[in-house]
């Protein structure tokens, strides 16, 4: 019997080929020129609501598709739990229940604790950009490629985009400026970040960024990270707590994951895959550029008409975060695969963030000198 993935290319190989021939039916029938440029769909759902920030996000992907493509290739782009859950879009993809997903590799990180390396993994000094260059460039796309393929035996393609700037250590009722303000704590995150706090004394739920609010709501956790001001002004996050701490190593690079169910893809004719993929690159770097827009004023928007008070998190927990980390590395380097991935990458953010650490001019200096007392440090 044939597994759906397999079922799933079969059908679209099948459709592909009956196009083909119905086309030049048609051609040879002289039925209208239109019946033989029927678009293709793909089917995009993401691992986000329908309000949220990323939707947009996302839609800047689909919108290069279409335009790019010229609407050869359209897609229906759906909100998480349109068809499956947030955490399930992985899986819907391999079984071709979707053809595409916009999500992040930390959502299957149950599957394999590999997952959380493409993006909220160990930080050894790289930022999200750095990251994402080793994912093309120094051989991290052959290991996520490795992981979902040939470990896990997934029938999927996936390519990575839009480094995030690394995410806040979150929202709390109350300040919390050392280790032991967070004992105890019931606090929401995912992937290794969840291991990582664990470490630190948190108790952690790994919950959909939908159901954060309601989870605070009811006392079911007491503190939480999502990922942006944007998407955290999105949800109501300023309606259950005030105080909201940036700067934090539990998510320092992660970036975007675009799935494609491999059969769909591999179905596409060359110059649509191209398209395809090379607009993962392209929306890339128009998610960054409204990311800053977007994140920046909704950060004084929660400052200002909402009452937040917005801190850095402390010295005190960023060491503590550095050292569960060290712990955390020990543990992880126990599988052949996750070793030689965190090798890859201490070797990549060695040569690399020397580089740029030792390019980059303070910034803060120049910051400071045009807009006194306006930075928090």
């Amino acid at each position: 019997m044939m597994e759906k993935s397999e079922k799933a290319h079969t059908r679209r190989s099948f459709l592909k080929i009956s196009a083909t021939a119905g086309g030049a039916a048609a051609g040879t029938l002289a039925a209208p020129a239109v019946l033989a440029q029927s678009p293709m769909v793909m089917k995009m759902q993401t691992s986000w609501p329908a309000s949220d920030i990323w939707m947009d996000f996302a839609r800047q992907f689909t919108e290069r598709v279409e335009a790019m493509s010229g609407g050869r290739l359209t897609v229906d782009l759906l909100p998480a739990g349109a068809v499956v859950g947030a955490f399930q879009v992985l899986d819907a993809c391999h079984d071709g229940v979707i053809d595409a997903a916009h999500s992040v590799p930390v959502y299957w990180y149950g599957k394999h604790k590999g997952a959380s390396l493409f993006g909220t993994g160990p930080v050894f000094g790289g930022s999200a950009t750095t990251m994402l260059s080793w994912f093309y460039e120094g051989g991290g796309n052959e290991f996520y490629r490795e992981l979902q393929q040939d470990i896990l035996g997934l029938e999927v393609v996936g390519y990575l985009g839009f480094p995030m700037f690394a995410q806040p250590f979150g929202w709390f009722k109350n300040e919390v400026n050392t280790v032991n303000d967070i004992q105890g704590l019931k606090y929401r995150t995912v992937g290794l970040a969840a291991d990582l706090m664990q470490k630190m004394g948190m108790s952690v739920a790994q919950l959909p960024g939908g159901e954060i609010v309601p989870a605070m709501e009811r006392g079911v956790i007491d503190a939480f990270e999502f990922n942006n001001p944007s998407s955290d002004l999105r949800f109501g996050a300023q309606d259950v707590a005030k105080n909201y701490y940036l700067s934090s190593y539990h998510q320092a690079s992660e970036s975007f994951e675009f799935l494609f169910n491999r059969g769909f893809y591999e179905d596409l004719e060359p110059d649509l895959q191209a398209i395809v993929r090379y607009a993962v690159e392209a929306a890339s770097t128009a998610n960054t550029a409204s990311a800053m827009n977007n994140y920046s004023a909704d950060l004084r928007k929660l400052e200002e008409d909402s009452g937040v008070t917005v801190h850095r998190t402390s010295q005190d927990i960023l060491d503590a975060q550095i050292q569960a980390w060290d712990e955390l590395i020990a543990e992880l380097e126990q599988d052949e695969f996750m070793k030689r991935v965190l090798d890859s990458q201490r070797q990549w953010v060695e040569r690399v963030t020397y580089y740029e650490l030792m390019n980059s001019p303070d910034y803060a200096l120049a910051y400071k000198h045009y807009f006194p007392d306006k930075l928090k440090l």
